[in-house]
């Protein structure tokens, strides 16, 4: 049975240490301390920037690195990086990227890229008589920030609106400063917070000490100073279209696919239930492609499913539609990534990521994702809407399937020819294999 004792001064141990004491409360395999370092890298500086992201690091976690070419974008020809464990997620890009390219590519459009973020305060008094101040009030912040916003200034950035709300229906005297912001290449993160707790304090300064305001309402409260992962106005769209004719070689086939499909997004609009997995799909590629380039796939998340359900409703992100024999597919999405700071210039791979990519602007950068996930949105609905979405998943999970057995390398081809052409589940392949244990 596992020990109740707290565990006190764990981070202060050293990488051995906490290995050895974890392995001893925990009852771990003889094997652990060996399986740990053997997933270490030989180059000491690389592996102390891995070591350096995270606390507590007992070793390396690794995952596919891949790539999958013929993304067609605006007439250029790229290469996208991927880090995903999901074996069918990389093959349903590729698959994706080479049967657009054939039929115009993908098509995309910045929409803004203003961030925001959020003074939260509680303040006693009329929200006329603060209102009277703001532009004092705004003039003060800017001013103060100055120190902090004045890099990002010279690259382009910065604040560019502050606005006061009174929100009495979330709480009693509750206010926030709502400000929008301008990062460049940056994700911006750092710098937004920096600049909101800043603005916290001005704002506190200011209603202490100008003497409009009597005692009781100078005891203004900051409750919070926080960026949003909510960007609505940082937004990309990405669509590709063709003519119906275009999407299959027989002409009935095309219009039949091309209308079932259209169905099978709607759905996913007003559906709920079938939204979450739809949406699932497009974050797919999103996802393995942000984590490839050192980008926060969470906050990206995150932010993508509040705009899912902007309208009070949680629906598909995407749409379909044909109009005048022409088929449509797209996406509009919000993006707050970087491509400056961060893990994206510390990480190897993800510098790598980054030079697959030809070195993009944040702006580029917001486009492929919104490619790769509208990539990763046409393979899955396009299996859904035809031969299911099983047959190619499962074939793609045969090599996991096997790799779980003890098997020779010729043992494994012998799998995988005997399944080219039949159903793949892990019930099969065991019959199967238990068949043919003797071969």
């Amino acid at each position: 049975m596992t020990e109740n004792k707290i565990l006190s001064g764990f981070s202060k141990l050293d990488q051995s240490q906490k290995i050895e004491l974890l392995a001893q409360r925990l009852n771990l395999d003889d094997t652990t301390t060996e399986c740990l370092r053997s997933f270490e890298l030989s180059d000491d500086r690389w592996q102390t920037i891995i070591t350096d992201l995270s606390e507590n690091q007992l070793s390396n976690y690794h995952l596919p690195f891949s790539v999958a070419p013929n993304f067609i974008i605006n007439k250029e020809w790229h290469a996208f990086p991927f880090v995903t464990e999901e074996s069918s997620v990389v093959a349903a890009l590729a698959k994706a990227a080479g049967y657009w390219a054939k039929r115009g590519g993908f098509h995309a459009e910045i929409l803004g890229t203003e961030k925001k973020g959020q003074v939260h305060f509680s303040w006693n008094g009329q929200s006329e008589k603060l209102q009277k101040h703001f532009s004092e009030i705004k003039e003060l912040l800017i001013k103060e920030a100055a120190p902090i916003t004045q890099k990002m200034e010279k690259r382009g950035g910065g604040v560019t609106n502050i606005e006061l709300l009174h929100l009495p229906q979330i709480l009693k005297n509750y206010y926030q400063l709502d400000v929008s912001f301008e990062t460049c290449d940056a994700m911006g993160a750092n710098f937004i917070n920096s600049c909101l707790e800043q603005f916290g304090k001005s704002l506190k300064s200011f209603v202490m000490q100008h003497d409009d305001f009597q005692a009781e309402e100078k005891q203004l409260e900051i409750i919070m100073a926080i960026l949003s992962n909510y960007v609505p106005d940082s937004r990309v769209k990405v669509w590709v279209k063709c003519p119906i004719s275009a999407l299959e070689d027989d002409p009935a086939k095309a219009k039949q696919f091309a209308e079932k499909f259209v169905r099978a997004v709607h759905i996913a609009h007003n559906d709920v239930s079938r939204a979450v997995t739809h949406n699932k799909g497009i974050f797919n590629g999103i996802d393995a492609l942000a984590i490839a380039t050192g980008n926060d796939y969470r906050a990206i998340e995150a932010g993508g499913h509040a705009f899912a359900a902007k309208d009070g409703r949680y629906r598909g992100l995407s749409e379909a539609r044909i109009e005048n024999d022409q088929f449509w597919f797209g996406i509009e999405i919000p993006l707050a990534v970087g491509v400056v700071g961060g893990v994206t210039t510390l990480h190897p791979l993800a510098k790598l990521a980054m030079q697959i990519l030809q070195n993009p602007s944040a702006k580029q950068l917001m486009i492929y994702l919104a490619v790769a996930g509208l990539a990763s949105n046409w393979s899955a609905v396009r299996a859904l809407v035809t031969t299911g979405i099983q047959q190619g998943h499962m074939k793609m999970h045969l090599s996991n399937i096997l790799s779980s057995f003890n098997l020779t390398d010729e043992q494994k081809q012998a799998a995988r020819l005997y399944f080219q052409d039949r159903e793949v589940s892990w019930s099969e392949v065991e019959k199967y294999l238990k068949e043919n244990a003797g071969n």
